[in-house]
């Protein structure tokens, strides 16, 4: 069955993904669905670990003249710019694909989000324009939070109303090719090391590495303009909700506060390993930019294993409890983590597999999580607020916050604070989540 057909099928499309059960295979047609909703948060995960890899020269580029951790700090600022833009753009974007669709809302943001990319990798630096570069790369950066704030939020309701009764794997599938970002940018970081001179690779080489993950994305636009509406909203267009956001925030503020705590565990263990963690082994600990780098991608490939098995378990037993399994070790290990890391005690590559196997735990149930907290007629705006309001609070400002305590304290390990608090807050809410859940398949 085609991407199309399943379109045309509408309801009948929808109620074959639940009298499959969670036993079911996923389709052809379910498979490219997904394949093809990935890819945006592909870009966006790729962008994310740019960023970190490279955190240093940006800064030296748009912050010269001041102490490296100084401007590294100023760098992870710019970086958290563009995620306060993020709930803004969850709003909007969340309410446009409840009340007209979310097709149109995912072609768009796919390519706003990839021009500013390229345009990131083209922007002088402050020799040429000054002061005026900083601003420039702040202002992209909003503009890539505000599409931020729709797109991976979108991913996730496409890939649960595509398989509603297999929504938990579906998810799994969704995030295992969008970590395929992770992997490309640390291919594409190690190529750049590897065949230019260090000082040419601090100069110009993350500009080039931007440069491709944009044009990757635009290429990316492309293929998805094969994608079609999403089944269950196709079956309820004629009956959507005019005002999505004040049927959201009327009917469903216990649920908001559900999703933006037990997404935070995501979201701080996301900051912490993809955005903090490179330049912080080779800054603060002295590791190799190669170990670094052999480390987390050993890491991200253990989760992203790890969030298929997690999320095919928890189509069939109570996922909120593998979210708060993971969230509870986070809280317990987050220490001895960083001091292992500090005293050389363990293996790093060892360390993170471990990390990894932790993070499986709630990288595989968070997003099915949020998705069956909200009916179909507010789902979009639900996961897009709840969402990026957690990825604002407690992913964006991660490398700030880690990088500036360890200024200030002078102890590498003080970024494990960060860590368990946020971790602490997604099992908390996890206690929450019998009640008010449920809602994909009674859609």
């Amino acid at each position: 069955m085609s991407i199309e057909e399943v379109r045309r099928a509408g309801p009948e499309a929808g109620d074959a993904g639940r009298r499959g059960g969670a036993n079911a295979r996923l389709t052809g047609a379910q498979w490219r669905t997904i394949v093809l909703a990935s890819l945006g948060g592909a870009l966006e995960f790729y962008d994310f670990i740019v960023y970190g890899i490279f955190a240093p020269s940006i800064a030296a580029a748009f912050f010269p003249g001041t102490d490296p951790l100084v401007g590294l700090v100023l760098s992870y600022s710019v970086f958290a710019g563009g995620y306060l833009a993020r709930p803004l753009g969850g709003v909007l974007l969340g309410a446009l694909g409840d009340r007209f669709g979310r097709r149109g809302v995912f072609l768009f943001s796919l390519a706003a989000i990839s021009t500013s990319t390229v345009l990131m990798g083209l922007l002088p630096g402050y020799a040429t324009w000054g002061f005026g570069a900083a601003v420039a790369m702040v202002a992209l950066r909003l503009v890539q939070g505000l599409c931020l704030g729709g797109e991976l939020p979108c991913s996730i309701v496409y890939a649960v109303e595509t398989a509603p009764a297999r929504g938990g794997f579906a998810c799994g599938v969704l995030f295992f090719c969008v970590n395929s970002g992770v992997s490309l940018a640390a291919l594409v970081a190690l190529a750049i090391n590897t065949a230019m001179a260090p000082p040419d690779a601090a100069a110009y080489g993350w500009r080039i590495a931007f440069v491709i993950g944009g044009a990757t994305g635009l290429l990316s636009f492309l293929v998805r303009r094969r994608l079609h509406e999403s089944a269950e909203f196709a079956a309820m267009r004629a009956v959507a909700s005019r005002t999505p956001l004040r049927e959201l925030f009327r009917g469903h503020g216990v649920p908001l506060v559900l999703g933006v705590g037990s997404s935070a565990a995501t979201s701080v263990f996301n900051g912490m390993m993809f955005a903090y963690l490179p330049a912080y082994l080779v800054r603060v600990l002295q590791y190799s930019p190669a170990q670094a780098s052999l480390a987390q991608n050993v890491g991200l490939a253990t989760t992203s294993v790890g969030l298929l098995v997690v999320s095919w378990i928890g189509d069939r037993m109570p996922r909120r409890l593998l979210l708060g399994l993971g969230a509870g070790l986070l809280v317990l290990l987050a220490f001895p983590f960083f001091a292992a890391l500090r005293d050389r005690s363990l293996d790093v590559v060892t360390l993170f597999v471990l990390a990894g196997l932790v993070a499986a735990l709630i990288n595989g149930t968070f997003a099915m999580v949020l998705a069956d907290l909200f009916p179909t007629r507010v789902r979009f705006s639900g996961v897009a607020v709840s969402y990026n309001i957690s990825q604002t609070l407690f992913g964006g400002t991660v490398p700030l916050i880690a990088a500036a305590l360890v200024a200030s304290t002078g102890a590498p390990t003080s970024p494990a604070l960060v860590v368990m608090a946020f971790a602490a807050v997604a099992f908390a809410a996890s206690f929450g989540l019998k009640r008010h859940g449920g809602r994909v398949l009674a859609a």
